[in-house]
């Protein structure tokens, strides 16, 4: 679990392809848990890291599988290609990255969980001294009803707050420190970011649509 408060925005060393268009049989059955990319990142700025640790890198919540002093390597499913952003990444690319939550830490941002639920396109930036905003173009309209102005919304790993709605479209505020510290900063018009909405409202969309579908026996405490 995480909180959305970036601490690092590091570039994206290697990509590696580990044969998505092949499939290995172990056993003689296809092996569908193979990973089909590895990416490696610098994480010296994170301190005792270790193999196994979760991180979150542009929002995704991956595992370290490989650790070579300060260079971490994460492995990405085919199904985490499809979902997020990384089906377009590339070498060189910065990405936003934070550790998982620690029990006993400070909550600064709201609790997220690290699994995107559709990509976001940029719509449109807002850039002045009074105040700088985004439009986000939300790509899977079936958790539009999961995203309320004001509520809290996570864009490529960032806790962000929604000031309003309009279609498809959500409009965020972006402070400075933001703008400097995120991928939000140098991310243009027509880029793509990934989507997380909040827990909350996740679940209870499902508490509700589970008493709609039996009230009888279906109950809120």
């Amino acid at each position: 679990m995480f909180t959305g408060i970036v601490e690092d925005l590091v570039k994206i060393e290697e990509i590696k392809k580990t044969g998505a268009s092949k499939k290995t049989k172990i056993d003689g059955l296809e092996d569908k848990n193979r990973h089909d990319t590895e990416i490696t990142i610098n994480v010296e700025k994170m301190e005792k890291l270790k193999i196994g640790d979760s991180v979150a890198i542009n929002g995704v919540c991956l595992t370290i599988a490989k650790l070579d002093k300060t260079m971490a390597t994460f492995q990405i499913i085919d199904e985490t290609i499809k979902k997020s952003c990384f089906s377009s990444i590339k070498k060189g690319d910065r990405v936003n990255i934070e550790r998982s939550l620690k029990v006993g830490d400070r909550l600064e941002g709201h609790f997220i969980l690290g699994h995107v639920d559709c990509v976001g396109k940029i719509e449109k930036i807002e850039k002045n001294n009074t105040g700088s905003k985004i439009m986000i173009e939300i790509a899977d309209r079936g958790i539009l009803h999961l995203i309320a102005p004001k509520g809290s919304i996570t864009i490529d790993g960032i806790s962000l707050t929604v000031v309003s709605m309009v279609d498809d479209k959500v409009e965020i505020a972006l402070i400075p420190h933001t703008l400097e510290n995120t991928t939000l900063g140098i991310k243009n018009i027509g880029d793509l970011v990934n989507v997380e909405v909040d827990i909350l409202a996740r679940y209870v969309s499902n508490i509700y649509q589970n008493i709609g579908n039996n009230k009888k026996n279906s109950k809120i405490y």
